[in-house]
């Protein structure tokens, strides 16, 4: 029989209660609040911390306040900044790519409840992997839902909500965003 985590990490509907996801999540937190209360002055040792939370594979910088379900699903790639309350919720993999840049207060949510009411009232929840592709800025109070591909060289305009996978080279708004230009 697997474990709610190993249910949650194939994507399977989980108990979000378990003790070990909940002890995951409170190690996340714990190092959360450590980053964000880090002296800024210290940028080694803030940088390490970080990298001891997610997986980054080159250059980047986040700006605290940073919050994590878990951060061992979140895998960056090189040339990150992330500005001020970032929140990842990564019960599925966050995959993101080269150049991304994020505005304040981005959500980047992987997990979701059921719609019917006596299901959600057991606590069960669902995870969908997000990927975001190279060269992306995702503007200020962004929300990407579970399961969303955001292609290359996408522009996000600020307050939009992606429910849906969005196309290379494009500028998309709105709440469900949408494309409403092309870029080059």
């Amino acid at each position: 029989m697997k474990t709610e985590k190993e249910k949650m990490l194939a994507g399977e509907i989980y108990q979000a209660n378990d003790p070990e996801l909940t002890q995951d999540r409170k190690r996340a937190k714990k190092r959360c609040q450590q980053i964000n209360q880090h002296d800024t002055d210290d940028l080694p040792g803030r940088e390490a911390r970080l990298a001891e939370l997610m997986r980054f594979k080159g250059t980047f910088y986040v700006e605290p306040p940073l919050y994590v379900d878990y951060g061992y699903n979140i895998h960056i790639g090189d040339n990150f900044y992330a500005n001020h309350g970032l929140t990842i919720l990564d019960g599925a993999p966050v995959v993101i790519g080269n150049n991304v840049f994020i505005a304040p207060n981005v959500v980047i949510a992987t997990a979701g409840h059921p719609l019917d009411k006596t299901q959600r009232a057991t606590g069960e929840e669902f995870v969908k992997p997000i990927t975001i592709g190279d060269d992306v800025w995702l503007g200020a109070h962004v929300t990407l839902c579970p399961g969303v591909t955001l292609g290359n060289n996408v522009v996000v305009g600020a307050g939009s909500t992606v429910v849906h996978d969005l196309p290379d080279n494009s500028v998309c708004v709105g709440t469900p965003a949408r494309p409403v230009k092309t870029l080059e």
